[in-house]
């Protein structure tokens, strides 16, 4: 998917407002697909690019983590852990399948359709710059970081 233009979406944020991908032409975005909110790993990645968000908007970068919960859900979790990136909701799936990220999982035998936590660095143009896929909660936020930093020279 890398070089390609990135597939358009229009979700709602945990306060009930649509955010585009059209509307953030002309700055980098880093969005993040997650499987649940208030779980270890998904507390950790959200946590590490709240942190990192000042370094993120000097960069000129908007963070926007995706999952299949509710609004609800992701206003309950922004304010039990101080988040501050835009959790946007797609309990339909468009997005997450869209990208690629609603995929057949395994764990301890079984088989089931979950979220496979997949990073994409989308350029000013609106195209794809990197994939990150399965990724590690701990220390994703700063990889980005220095990816985009090295992207823009």
């Amino acid at each position: 998917m890398t070089g390609k233009k990135a597939p358009a979406f229009c979700l709602p944020d945990q306060n009930g407002e649509n955010v585009c991908l059209k509307n953030l032409k002309g700055q980098w975005v880093i969005l993040y697909f997650y499987p649940k909110d208030n779980t270890p790993g998904c507390t950790t990645e959200a946590c590490q690019f709240t942190a990192a968000r000042p370094g993120f908007s000097r960069l000129d970068a908007t963070v926007l983590g995706i999952s299949p919960d509710s609004t609800e859900s992701h206003k309950k979790f922004e304010q039990s852990q101080d988040l501050k990136v835009i959790l946007l909701a797609d309990p339909d799936k468009k997005a997450l399948e869209a990208y690629g990220v609603w995929q057949l999982k395994k764990n301890y035998g079984k088989e089931y359709y979950g979220v496979v936590r997949t990073t994409f660095l989308i350029d000013p143009d609106g195209r794809v710059a990197h994939v990150w896929k399965k990724v590690k909660a701990d220390g994703h936020a700063e990889k980005v970081r220095e990816k985009l930093e090295a992207l823009k020279g």
